[in-house]
C-alpha cells in the first residue's frame, strides 16, 4: 500500500451513530427520570387527588357473588343506595391481588369497628376464586357486589386493586386509600380518617 493510500484513508470522514439507533435510549432515559421524579418528589402514591373526593358515590347496582355465605347466610350484593345512612368503607380487591391478601387481616380488624358497614368490590373475579379466597382468609364484608366486568371500579375512578375508600352516611366519598394498607398507613392514617368521619368531621 503507497503512502497516498495510507494518507487517504486516514482522512475519510467516521461516520457517526445515526440518529434513529439513538431516539429509543432518549425515549428510556426521559421516562426513567419521569419515573425517578415520581418517586422521589413526586410524593406518596396514595395521595393521588381523585375526582370523587367530596362528591357522591357514582350510580351504581352489583349483583352479589354467586354462593358467597357468611354465618351460613347469603352475602348480598349492593348498590349506591346501601350507602345512606351510615358510614361505609368500601374495599376492592381480587382473589388474584397479591396486596389484597396481605392487607386482609387488617380488613378483618377494621370490621371490629363499631357504627360502620363493611363493603367489598369483588373486581374481575370468578366467583368460585372469590368465594375460596374469602373462605380461607375470612370475610370481613358485610356486603360484597361482583364487579366481573370492572365497569363500577372505573366508576370509582380505581387506578387498581386493592383501593379502599370511606363513604360518609350521606353517600358522599370523604377518603380513598390507594394500595395496600398496612400496619402503620392503618394505624396512622386510615383509622384517623375513619374516626373523623364517624364523628361528623
Amino acid at each position: 500500500m503507497s503512502a497516498s493510500d495510507t494518507e487517504a484513508d486516514t482522512k475519510q470522514p467516521k461516520r457517526g451513530i445515526p440518529i434513529l439507533v439513538l431516539l429509543p435510549l432518549v425515549v428510556f432515559a426521559a421516562l426513567a427520570g419521569l419515573f425517578l421524579f415520581q418517586l422521589t418528589l413526586g410524593g406518596d402514591p396514595q395521595k393521588i387527588p381523585s375526582a370523587l373526593i367530596n362528591k357522591p358515590a357514582p350510580e351504581f347496582v352489583l349483583e352479589p357473588v354467586e354462593g358467597l355465605e357468611k354465618d351460613g347466610n347469603a352475602v348480598a350484593g349492593f348498590s349506591s343506595d346501601d350507602l345512606q345512612g351510615k358510614v361505609s368503607v368500601v374495599n376492592v380487591f381480587a382473589s388474584w391481588c397479591g396486596p389484597c391478601r396481605q392487607e386482609h387481616p387488617l380488613l378483618e380488624e377494621l370490621a371490629k369497628v363499631d357504627g360502620i358497614e363493611m363493603v367489598g368490590i369483588n373486581y374481575k373475579d370468578k366467583p368460585e376464586n372469590a368465594r375460596r379466597f374469602l373462605g380461607s382468609l375470612g370475610n370481613p364484608y358485610d356486603r360484597v357486589g361482583a364487579d366481573a366486568s370492572g365497569r363500577a371500579a372505573i366508576d370509582w375512578g380505581v387506578y387498581g386493586v386493592p383501593e379502599t375508600f370511606i363513604v360518609d352516611e350521606k353517600g358522599m366519598i370523604r377518603y380513598k386509600f390507594i394500595g395496600p394498607l398496612g400496619p402503620q398507613s392503618y394505624a396512622e392514617t386510615f383509622l384517623p380518617e375513619l374516626e373523623k368521619i364517624l364523628a361528623g368531621g
